[in-house]
C-alpha cells in the first residue's frame, strides 16, 4: 500500500541477505584455507570423503547463520511489541489497517486523538504494510533465499579455497564472484524503482542476482509463481554448483605450492 515502505523493507531485506551470503560464504573459505596451512586436512580426508566433509562445514556454517537469523527475528518481533506498547498505546493497528485499506484516508480509531495527522499517516502506512501474512510471507522467503544463495557461494569460495596455500592468493579467483554480489547488490537498488522491470525479472531468476534482487522485490506483491520458480532455479543451480565445487575440492585441498589458473581448475572437474 505504499511504496516507500515497501522500497525500505526490501532494500533492508536485499542487503542483509548480501551480507550474510558474503560473510559466512568468507568464513567457508577461510576455514577451508586454514586448514589447508596447517595440514588438518590431510588427516581428516584419511576418515571422510571430500565431498562429505566439504558439505558438513557449509551446512555447519549455515547452522550458525540460521540461529542468529532466529535471534534477529525473535528480537525484532519483541522490539515491536514493545514499541506498540509503550508507543502506540491504545491504538489497534488491525482496526487502523482496515480503515486505510477501506477508506484510504485517516480514520477515527480510539488512542489516535493525540497524535497529528503527519504522523498518523506515517503509522497508517506502516499498519497497513507490515501485517502478519506479509511478516510470514516475507521472513520465509528471507530463510529460503538466504540458504539457497548461501549454498551456491559457499561451494564457490569453498573450491577457491581449496585452490590456493593462502589468503593473498584468492583475489584472483575472489574478483569474478564479489562483482557478481556486487552486480546483485545494485540490480537490487534498481529494482526499487521498476520493480516489474525485465531487469528485475530476469535478475529475480538468475540464481547468482535472485536471493538479493527477490527479497527487494517481495514487499511488492511478486505472484507467486515467480518466487516458486526463481527458488527452483536457485536450489538446482546450489546442488549443482556444489558437486562442481567438490570436485575441484577433492583436488585442490592437497595440492600445495603451486597457484593453479582457471584453466587448470577446469581440468580437476574432469578427473574421475
Amino acid at each position: 500500500s505504499s511504496s516507500e515502505v515497501a522500497s525500505a523493507i526490501g532494500l533492508i531485506g536485499g542487503m542483509i541477505i548480501y551480507f550474510f551470503i558474503f560473510m559466512y560464504a568468507s568464513q567457508v573459505m577461510k576455514g577451508v584455507i586454514e586448514e589447508k596451512t596447517n595440514r588438518i586436512i590431510e588427516v581428516l580426508v584419511s576418515s571422510v570423503k571430500p565431498f562429505q566433509f566439504l558439505l558438513g562445514k557449509i551446512i555447519g556454517v549455515a547452522a550458525v547463520g540460521l540461529v542468529q537469523f532466529l535471534i534477529w527475528v525473535v528480537f525484532g518481533l519483541v522490539l515491536i511489541l514493545v514499541m506498540q506498547t509503550f508507543f502506540l498505546p491504545g491504538i489497534d493497528l488491525e482496526a487502523l489497517r482496515n480503515a486505510g485499506n477501506l477508506a484510504g484516508g485517516l480514520p477515527d480509531i480510539a488512542g489516535t486523538g493525540n497524535l497529528s495527522a503527519e504522523k498518523m499517516q506515517i503509522i497508517q502506512k506502516v499498519a497497513m504494510t507490515i501485517d502478519p501474512i506479509f511478516i510470514i510471507k516475507f521472513l520465509a522467503s528471507f530463510l529460503f533465499y538466504f540458504i539457497g544463495g548461501y549454498l551456491l557461494y559457499a561451494s564457490l569460495f569453498a573450491a577457491i579455497g581449496s585452490a590456493v596455500d593462502g589468503q593473498e592468493d584468492t583475489q584472483q579467483f575472489m574478483l569474478p564472484v564479489t562483482l557478481l554480489l556486487v552486480f546483485a547488490l545494485y540490480a537490487g537498488i534498481y529494482s526499487m524503482e521498476n520493480p516489474d522491470g525485465p531487469l528485475a525479472f530476469w535478475c529475480s531468476m538468475i540464481p547468482f542476482t535472485s536471493p538479493i534482487v527477490m527479497m527487494v522485490r517481495v514487499p511488492f506483491e511478486v505472484p507467486l509463481w515467480e518466487i516458486l520458480l526463481s527458488i527452483g532455479f536457485l536450489y538446482i543451480s546450489s546442488i549443482g554448483f556444489t558437486w562442481f565445487s567438490a570436485k575441484i575440492y577433492r583436488v585442490g585441498i592437497l595440492m600445495y605450492g603451486k597457484k593453479p589458473s582457471i584453466k587448470e581448475m577446469s581440468k580437476w572437474l574432469r578427473y574421475k
